[in-house]
């Protein structure tokens, strides 16, 4: 950024730094957990033949109230309850849509956060919550996760509990770690505060088997939303479409703080089209999930420690300087995230041969350096070892 000394910034902007993770051209990049398979020709083709059906009437506002895609979502969604054996009363009144997850947080946040107002989450997690959180002039609160990066029940009902915050961030799958939290914790979360809970589910589709998700935790639960993309597991990153699910009453108040038609014509059009073939798009995350677990047990077999995710990343530690590590991936043309977590980084999931490229670096960079690993692996003790000739 610029030197802003000469303008009336606001205080508590100050020395912030804006999201940003590097965009660089090289031919393996794993950094920003986007969906590595393209979009199949006959889901472009009918995107165009979509589009093409509304040019002539770009001339008019879109619909302001989103009405086809709300419906397209419902449909959607009840695919997904019934997938993982639940049933939901979704209604399309129960449904907000905007310029990807992160302008849904931030309409919540704008609508029930604010000057005078705390924001609490578990971290590390999403780094946007506390962006969208301080972006309001709401005060950000966190509290570190256990060292395996797990919350329970026992201890966010505490936490909730001690900062009696006006909204609480929970994150399943969580970024970075991967990590899915229970359901009986977003319920501690709920019974323990008068405000809102947020529950960020960007990752949802990729957990394996299908995890129940907070919407079935709804009804009778006013102050409950739940958020979602189409950015991961839809392979529509650059669509920007972000959608959220909670009570009638709450989605009525986000009307409030959103820009006049904020979606426009384009992109309602084109995430229907993509809703309409949501199975052939979601084709591609059991290829994602195998690719995470490929990566996450050579990086083990290697040497690494690795977390549990559900998510299509995988965060590993046991790296004496993520940094290093980062640039010497980098150098062999494969580029991940040092998410500044001490002695970790992430790398997302990628094609087979994206994958492939990644661990032959990984395994190349060892070789070369088996520095890179925080503390090695011991060698076989001579009780442990293997019997040599002659060994009875």
């Amino acid at each position: 950024m610029g030197n802003i000394d000469s303008l009336p910034v606001r205080s508590d902007l100050v020395g912030l730094k804006p999201y940003g993770a590097p965009h660089l051209n090289v031919p393996v990049q794993l950094n920003v957990n986007e969906n590595a398979y393209p979009l199949p020709d006959v889901v472009v083709e009918s995107m165009r033949a979509a589009v093409d059906d509304h040019f002539a009437g770009l001339n008019r506002y879109p619909d302001r109230e989103f009405t086809a895609l709300r419906e397209h979502l419902v449909t959607y969604l009840d695919g997904v309850n019934e997938r993982a054996g639940d049933s939901v009363d979704l209604d399309p009144s129960m449904i907000w849509a905007a310029n990807g997850s992160n302008e849904v947080l931030s309409h919540i946040v704008q609508a029930f956060g604010g000057p005078g107002r705390t924001v609490l989450g578990f971290t590390p997690s999403y780094s946007m919550h506390p962006l969208i959180t301080t972006g309001t002039g709401a005060e950000w609160q966190h509290v570190e996760r256990k060292d395996d990066f797990t919350l329970d029940a026992e201890t966010v009902a505490a936490e909730v509990a001690r900062a009696n915050p006006d909204i609480v961030f929970l994150c399943t799958p969580n970024n970075p770690t991967g990590t899915s939290i229970g359901l009986d914790v977003i319920e501690a979360a709920y019974d323990n505060c008068a405000g809102i809970v947020i529950v960020d589910e960007a990752y949802a589709e990729f957990s394996r088997p299908a995890k129940s998700s907070a919407m079935t935790l709804l009804e009778g639960r006013p102050r409950l939303v739940v958020s979602r993309t189409m950015s991961k597991a839809f392979a529509c990153a650059g669509l920007r479409l972000g959608y959220a699910i909670a009570a009638p009453e709450l989605i009525d108040v986000l009307s409030l703080v959103r820009l006049p038609y904020h979606l426009s014509e384009v992109t309602q059009v084109l995430a229907c089209t993509a809703l309409e073939h949501a199975e052939l798009l979601l084709g591609n995350v059991d290829r994602l999930i195998d690719s995470r677990n490929r990566i996450s047990s050579h990086l083990a077999e290697a040497g690494f420690t690795v977390h549990d995710s559900d998510s299509n990343f995988v965060l590993f530690g046991n790296i004496a300087s993520p940094a290093e590590l980062w640039q010497k991936l980098l150098d062999r043309g494969v580029l991940i995230r040092d998410i500044g977590i001490t002695g970790h980084a992430r790398v997302n999931a990628g094609t087979e041969a994206e994958t492939e490229a990644f661990l032959t670096a990984i395994d190349d960079i060892l070789a070369e350096s088996p520095d890179v690993l925080a503390d090695r692996p011991q060698s076989p003790t001579p009780s442990s070892a293997a019997p040599t000739k002659g060994t009875p």
